[in-house]
């Protein structure tokens, strides 16, 4: 049985573009189990060989994105060098023009074309910083026990992957301020990190 690569993991009627894209570019492509801090990287490995990592537990809509996302990287360093912003101008112009062929109904369901087009806009760093996206996105996920923060009450107790405990605080501008039990430290958590909701 051959292993799997990345056209397992993308709409099917995305693939025939995304070859198209991938046609002159000399990426190799790396699929990774899930990483907490990711949903995929770019790497120059050497001046002609260049790599992207995406992570296998994405949906199909989240891993083209995220797919797209770096390939943008390596555009984007490959026409203005090495001195841009990994996320500035160049990138989010590189971004905008890949997606755009991508952003129809036999690739992405109806209800999130819309909201793809106004994150498009004005791409972010990442898809995770865009809550209505991001709220959307998760829609399309495997079922399973996690919460966002910012879904549990002020003063509840939750729980991050590596088993850390926190207590639940304050909304600032665009953080909220959490505790952690162990250390009694404070910390700033993304309104939409996923999280374990500890209720007893």
């Amino acid at each position: 049985m051959p292993a799997p690569t990345y056209k397992n993991y993308i709409p099917r009627n995305a693939i025939t573009l995304v070859e198209e894209l991938l046609d002159d570019k000399s990426i190799r492509i790396v699929l990774k189990t899930e990483r907490k801090t990711k949903h995929g990287d770019y790497k120059r490995l050497s001046k002609h060989q260049h790599q992207i990592s995406i992570n296998t537990n994405l949906n199909p809509y989240r891993f083209l994105i995220t797919f797209i996302h770096e390939v943008a990287h390596f555009e984007a360093f490959q026409k203005y060098g090495y001195g841009i912003k990994p996320h500035g101008k160049e990138w989010k112009s590189a971004f905008q023009h890949m997606m755009l062929p991508f952003l129809r109904p036999d690739i992405f369901p109806k209800a999130l074309l819309p909201i793809l087009a106004q994150h498009f806009k004005n791409p972010k760093a990442s898809s995770d910083s865009d809550m209505k996206l991001a709220l959307t996105l998760k829609q399309y996920d495997n079922a399973n026990e996690k919460v966002y923060v910012f879904e549990i009450p002020e003063g509840d107790r939750f729980k991050l992957y590596n088993g850390k405990v926190f207590v639940k605080g304050k909304k600032r501008r665009k953080r909220i301020e959490c505790q952690e039990l162990g250390t009694q430290r404070l910390y700033l958590f993304n309104p939409i990190a996923e999280v374990e909701h500890l209720t007893a």
